[in-house]
């Protein structure tokens, strides 16, 4: 489901509401947008942080409660959002405990020349979007997501992700690092991409690989930062090259044990 978020949207239209039947004279649960497998929020920024809040719980705890009663979330449950761009009037930040839950955030910035032009060719007589065709069953994904976290972490490689964790906390550009919570997003993202990689253990490689798509939104920059136009991208590819990683040799393969 997709909910465009404006400034008017309110709790009520993503967790949902009660409604009184007069047929059986009780109040009747009336589904919000939340209830689905893959919610799209369109826009998120352009709303007020109560709405934004409406889905903390369903984001962390996959269920929503509404006048007491709590509702479990279908599994799995995906929320992928859209932000307009920083700045734009209109638009009311996310507050950290928002940012916290979502495990990635990427930035796909304007299409080369070639894209674009592909773009355009494409869409001269037909729309691509119509002759997209579903890749993969709910039962399918959701084997994925459970193969995925079967996948082995040495104990080196998890004090390895802690130690970048603990260094966005103690730069000298930061205010606020990343929390526990974002650690095991980490963590997470690792092992999903060497489970993508056809293996069953993860590399300090898999950490380094997804450490500034998993990090870079949770990181809150310091004044002297801004001033000197510092980025989050910058303090985590610094961190990278100061925090040294377990040597390949320490890193033990299901096989070798």
């Amino acid at each position: 489901k997709r909910i465009q978020f404006t400034p008017d949207t309110m709790p009520s239209d993503i967790i949902g509401f009660s409604v009184y039947d007069k047929n059986t004279g009780k109040l009747t649960y009336k589904y919000g947008a939340v209830i689905t497998n893959l919610l799209l929020a369109d826009e998120i920024n352009r709303t007020s942080s109560k709405t934004q809040s409406a889905l903390l719980e369903a984001m962390e705890e996959k269920k929503v409660t509404v006048e007491g009663k709590t509702y479990l979330l279908p599994d799995p449950f995906i929320v992928l959002a859209t932000q307009n761009p920083a700045g734009s009037a209109g638009t009311v930040m996310l507050p950290n405990s928002q940012l916290d839950r979502f495990m990635i955030k990427i930035s796909m910035g304007y299409p080369d020349l070639q894209s674009q032009v592909e773009i355009l060719t494409d869409r001269h007589l037909s729309d691509p979007l119509d002759k997209i065709k579903p890749q993969v069953t709910r039962e399918q994904l959701r084997a994925l997501i459970s193969q995925a976290g079967t996948v082995m972490m040495e104990r080196e490689v998890y004090e390895y992700a802690a130690r970048l964790a603990e260094a966005t906390r103690n730069h000298e550009m930061s205010d606020l690092g990343v929390s526990p919570r974002g650690t095991l997003a980490l963590c997470r993202m690792a092992k999903a991409r060497a489970f993508a990689l056809g293996r069953d253990y993860v590399t300090p490689d898999d950490i380094q690989n997804v450490f500034k798509d998993v990090c870079s939104h949770r990181i809150i920059l310091s004044s002297k930062a801004r001033l000197n136009e510092y980025t989050a991208d910058q303090m985590l590819d610094e961190i990278l090259h100061t925090v040294e990683a377990p040597a390949a040799k320490e890193i033990k393969t299901v096989k070798d044990m």
